[in-house]
């Protein structure tokens, strides 16, 4: 793999973000300007870019060839999920319903796909597509039944069916499996528009650590969220894949794409629904600094391990 292109994409990422620090910092962006930076993701980039991201040649050959890499993604979102509910019960409120959706949800859709490619190539691309499915299904449904609160099931039930990412992934799927094509300047708009979440969420990111600081980004809580998200994820991923025999591309993909740091969506929900947004970006930062060190080294294990 050729590391430069991994490690320039993850200093993309913190150039955005120290960005968003100067123009925070100089008042460029009142504090008012991160509310409306939250919704313009939420509401309109986001669901443009998920939209995007369904939009693959889905075949009979390719349903049978993902379906191995798909049960994988499945188990995982499992596990995860099992994870978050019983790592985390000394956590304070504010911060566990963070520390939960990180675990469930990580930034496998923006460095994985990359990643993905320049390990295994158009292969590796086209599993990493499939691999996110169940992810952005549980990103937008489970993931954010952890920021809302509701009296009961069936109200957080109806909160996160009219989200407006759920919908689009609903459309998605629809375009997917459908073989829909849209129309030109219907495609080049909804393209256009999601190839802005990553430097608009990167600098919201930027803003809110400019008013929060990194003095505590180290501390017990961020620390054990990165060693289970870069560390204990991935290791129970390739050791499950070896157990049962998964195809080497679909293993390599599997576990890669659950050694990425925690989504950057993690810190805009935080900031929509009243969570503690700085804790949340802290958890980003962090976990994407030590993922600089240690996605290399993991690279390095799939070719002794697989």
């Amino acid at each position: 793999m050729e590391m430069q292109a991994l490690l320039e994409l993850q200093m993309m990422m913190f150039l955005l973000i120290a960005v968003g620090i100067i123009i925070r910092k100089l008042h460029i962006m009142p504090v008012e300007g991160k509310a409306v930076l939250t919704d313009l993701v939420m509401d309109i980039l986001l669901p443009c870019n998920i939209i995007h991201s369904f939009q693959i040649d889905f075949n009979h050959e390719l349903l049978l060839a993902g379906l191995e890499i798909l049960i994988v993604s499945l188990v995982l979102q499992l596990f995860c999920t099992l994870i978050s509910a019983s790592c985390y019960q000394k956590v304070p409120k504010r911060q566990r319903m963070i520390l939960q959706y990180g675990t469930v949800c990580s930034n496998a859709s923006f460095l994985g796909n990359p990643v993905a490619e320049e390990l295994y190539g158009s292969l590796g691309l086209l599993y990493a597509s499939i691999y996110l499915i169940p992810q952005r299904v549980v990103m937008w449904s489970a993931g954010i039944s952890y920021f809302t609160e509701s009296p009961s099931k069936t109200e957080i039930i109806k909160k996160v069916m009219r989200h407006p990412c759920i919908i689009s992934v609903l459309i998605g799927l629809v375009i997917m499996i459908a073989h829909i094509r849209l129309p030109g300047f219907l495609d080049r708009s909804i393209t256009s528009l999601g190839g802005c979440t990553t430097a608009i969420t990167m600098l919201l990111i930027g803003a809110i650590l400019a008013d929060a600081g990194f003095q505590n980004m180290v501390n017990r809580f961020t620390l054990l969220f990165s060693f289970i998200r870069l560390i204990a994820i991935p290791v129970a991923v390739m050791a499950g894949c070896r157990l049962f025999h998964v195809e080497t591309v679909a293993a390599g993909v599997s576990t890669v794409l659950a050694a990425m740091p925690a989504g950057s969506t993690t810190a805009i929900l935080a900031a929509k629904y009243h969570g503690d947004e700085t804790f949340a970006s802290q958890c980003i930062v962090l976990t994407t600094l030590l993922s600089m060190a240690i996605l290399p080294i993991w690279c390095v294990a799939l070719d002794v391990f697989l």
